[in-house]
């Protein structure tokens, strides 16, 4: 046994990593050493104890054991991505081509974008082979890349002129039209950065002073003595909806329990689905609670024009919203507690110039995958950094579009909702302020919802969030500038709101960091600095990861994701600004359902019941359509689920393999953090393009139902 003095009793009270392993030489003339890890055997020891070589070739037998399964776990994900490279690309197994059809293909902007990436892509493979040929003819300047040429140089060949001549063309015409366009993006990149260190800074103070939206006193304080003196207004709920089968029961059962006066409540159920079976399930749903005494009604278009604008304006329409005082809107996937307007209509009280009060929007899925853990990180900042600071600082901020409660006054005095634009959120929201309303974010309030799990509902729902504010700037434009406002406000909606937020920063993203970057390594005249490529982005995705703290192992693939989505935001701003093909179209983001965890137990519960419990569960139902009904839910409610097919993304793809060569290019000239940048860039470029990102970990959350159940 090893010795154990005083010494050995007190340090073994502290706690010990790992499994101790006690060596006994044969030789009694060697001594006893304990190893409690692979580093321990090179520690300072005492000059009487004498080292072993056998103890040094069993540490470096743990090193190596170490080693070998770090190798080992590289091994399995590279063997995995060449084999999902394979699947798609080769085999075609469950893979479809990007359509043409959707958004950015009808515009031809598409087709245009990709055909301009597919030349720079062929132009810098061939670059590459020549500067490779002329590495190994040992041509100079491949390394010094000298902008004087000497006139005593010695042409070997006729490819070699043509490699002089080159390098003299780059040095005298090209660079210097690339470095002119790069520091121009440059500049535009640090603008941006300093506006988010202020938003940052301003979110900082809100947190220190802890500022925020009060309500003076307690207005549903009641006791036994005395009861609430507080008059509850009337308030209009509307959920708006089309084919969401998914989650309509949970959105429409959370909206019923709100803590709210029946008789000062009605909840408009607004259908605008076109599929049949859709319809009468939720008309299902609606009776059912109807039934329970919820003030409760159904409305489904005839003529579904202007898609949510047209439908939200439709409801508005209606004789009775004039005895309604507050309007509060929900999406279909959105899940309000209790007490949500108990917590956002009070802020009215004795605020006559109050328009809007917005909730923050909470994830119930952002777990589920890498694309919703980064969703979570890039929304959060987007929630606590950007409306928190507008909202405090400003008294205004875009709203939206669900989770917020409307003075009706304030809508019908900004021109109520308008289908001109995919983002009549945000266009309501301007012409509330250029009015003079004032907007207030509640930060503590949560609604919860559900974000994209699949990059292509994701990267649907990103080209309409950028293509809208474009087509909002152009016709709003005139409005602004002769509006009575201050210059101030003025100001903030042009250069900050619109330009710097929602132009400039998708455009730098994609042309520096995906276009001027990979070009730099080709014509290393014009080369970006270290700064530039690693430090501030570094730092600013740092400050966006802030409002998330447990994300932060993220914090690479967050920045690497957010280059990788500049190429769908630069194609949707330049698409909604010149007003291309399918801008003005607007697609349903698709939802999985996945509510919170009490609601799977009861969709489990559910599914277990016989048929005649589900007939139980709609007695209350009318009889009006009943056996349709109970029809509908036994056969259409789990319609058989289509084989996940992924999808090929050209743009994406055709990025990858451009980043890819320019960091080939990167290596022969050891550029560094450069190599390390486009690598880690491509690599993410190409995840997205086989669509990767927003693989279903289906066994996982098997797995976790299984062990609620």
């Amino acid at each position: 046994m090893a010795p154990k003095g005083e010494f050995f009793r007190w340090w073994g009270k502290d706690t010990r990593k790992g499994t101790p392993v006690i060596v006994t030489m044969e030789n009694v003339n060697y001594s006893v050493v304990e190893i409690d890890g692979p580093d321990s055997a090179f520690r300072p020891i005492d000059k009487d104890r004498v080292k072993n070589a056998k103890q040094f070739t069993w540490v470096l037998i743990l090193k190596a054991n170490r080693a070998v399964g770090c190798l080992a776990w590289l091994g399995h994900i590279l063997w995995a991505l060449l084999g999902a490279i394979k699947k798609r690309l080769f085999l075609r197994n469950g893979v479809a081509m990007e359509s043409e059809n959707e958004n950015e293909g009808k515009s031809g902007k598409g087709k245009f974008l990709f055909g301009f990436i597919l030349c720079l892509l062929m132009t810098a493979m061939a670059f590459l082979g020549f500067e490779v040929i002329a590495h190994y003819m040992r041509w100079p300047y491949f390394q010094e890349h000298n902008l004087h040429i000497p006139q005593t140089l010695e042409i070997r060949s006729w490819l070699h002129l043509i490699y002089v001549s080159w390098l003299g063309f780059r040095a005298d015409y090209i660079a210097p039209l690339i470095l002119s366009f790069s520091n121009f993006c440059v500049v535009l990149f640090l603008i941006q950065s300093l506006d988010r260190m202020i938003l940052c800074l301003g979110c900082f103070w809100i947190k220190y002073k802890n500022i925020k939206p009060r309500i003076n006193g307690d207005p549903f304080n009641s006791n036994d003595n005395e009861p609430s003196k507080y008059i509850y207004p009337m308030v209009l709920v509307q959920i708006p909806m089309c084919n969401e089968r998914e989650v309509y029961e949970q959105s429409i059962s959370a909206v019923c329990q709100l803590d709210w006066p029946k008789d000062r409540l009605l909840i408009q159920v607004l259908d605008d689905s076109d599929d049949e079976s859709i319809q009468w399930l939720i008309k299902g749903e609606v009776s059912k609670w109807m039934q329970k005494g919820v003030n409760i009604v159904y409305r489904h278009r005839l003529i579904r024009t202007g898609y949510k604008a047209g439908n939200l304006k439709s409801a508005m329409s209606c004789d009775y919203v004039k005895d309604y005082e507050f309007v509060a809107i929900f999406d279909a996937d959105f899940q309000p507690n209790s007490d949500y307007l108990k917590l956002t209509v009070p802020h009215f009280n004795e605020n006559p110039e109050l328009g809007l009060v917005q909730a923050r929007w909470g994830f119930v899925n952002k777990d589920e995958n890498l694309l919703t853990r980064l969703q979570d990180i890039n929304l959060c900042f987007h929630f606590e950094v950007e409306q928190q600071v507008n909202g405090v600082f400003l008294n205004f901020f875009g709203f939206n579009g669900t989770a917020g409660v409307w003075r009706i006054k304030a809508l019908e005095e900004s021109g109520g909702w308008l289908e001109r634009t995919t983002v009549e959120d945000m266009d309501i929201a301007v012409r509330a302020h250029l009015h003079g309303w004032k907007f207030i974010y509640l930060n503590d309030v949560k609604v919860l919802c559900e974000v994209p799990e699949s990059y292509e509902a994701y990267k649907k729902q990103q080209y309409r969030w950028h293509s809208g504010p474009m087509q909002l700037f152009r016709v709003c434009l005139p409005s602004i500038i002769t509006s009575k406002i201050s210059i101030w406000k003025k100001a903030n909606l042009i250069l900050l709101f619109f330009l710097l937020r929602k132009l400039i920063l998708p455009f730098y993203s994609f042309t520096l960091f995906c276009i001027i970057l990979p070009l730099t390594m080709f014509v290393p005249e014009a080369e970006l600095p270290a700064w530039v490529i690693c430090y501030v982005p570094v730092f600013m995705s740092f400050l966006s990861i802030l409002p998330a703290p447990k994300s932060f192992p993220f914090i690479a693939p967050y920045l690497l994701f957010e280059n990788t989505m500049s190429v769908t935001k630069f194609n949707a701003m330049v698409s909604g600004l010149f007003q291309l093909g399918s801008s003005y179209e607007w697609v349903v983001t698709k939802k999985a359902g996945r509510a919170s965890e009490p609601d799977l137990l009861a969709a489990a519960e559910r599914e277990s019941l016989p048929a005649m419990n589900l007939q139980q569960s709609h007695r209350g139902a009318s009889d009006s359509g009943l056996s349709e009904l109970i029809k509908l839910k036994e056969h259409q409610e789990s319609p058989p689920k289509k084989k996940k097919t992924n999808k090929i993304y050209k743009k994406e793809l055709a990025l990858a393999f451009l980043l890819l060569t320019a960091a080939l290019r990167s290596l022969l000239s050891a550029h560094g953090v450069h190599f390390y940048f486009l690598l880690f860039q491509g690599v993410s470029f190409l995840l997205v393009g086989l669509d990767l990102i927003g693989e279903q970990m289906r066994a996982h959350v098997a797995a976790r139902v299984r062990s609620l159940i």
